[in-house]
């Protein structure tokens, strides 16, 4: 997001709702988005949120992949083609010309939001 544009939060779902290590797939301002809960349940678990369209298999399935890390960086692997999408940045780790959107995750209480602007919206292709 770029500083003076708009910004919409969404409510997505509830922290508890999401399992540690795990995620789950919401539909914002009309993008799957997946949303991941990394940790083991108690407080300084972290979100991440990118797209869930994986770009190999054009299919909607990043927020059923397995969550981990390689060398440090969060990641999520397709389950799929089996490709590894860092959190952080929505880059493919094993094609780094590849990417998948990345979205702001902010919990409100117990709420999980997922932020958007007019940019994060306009994705088509998995573009970042």
């Amino acid at each position: 997001m770029h500083q003076g544009e708009e910004v919409a939060s969404h409510k997505v779902c509830r922290l508890e709702d999401i399992l540690p290590n795990s995620g789950v797939c919401a539909l914002v301002a009309g993008e799957q988005v997946a949303v991941f809960r990394i940790g083991s349940g108690l407080s300084g678990d972290r979100l991440f949120a990118i797209g869930n369209r994986d770009p190999f298999s054009e299919a909607s399935v990043l927020s059923r992949g397995i969550v981990g890390d390689l060398k440090g960086e969060p990641v999520v692997a397709s389950p799929v083609y089996k490709q590894h999408f860092s959190l952080l940045t929505g880059r493919c780790i094993e094609d780094r010309a590849v990417a998948v959107p990345v979205y702001a995750v902010n919990l409100r209480g117990a709420d999980v939001l997922i932020e958007t602007s007019a940019a994060d919206t306009s994705h088509n292709n998995g573009e970042n």
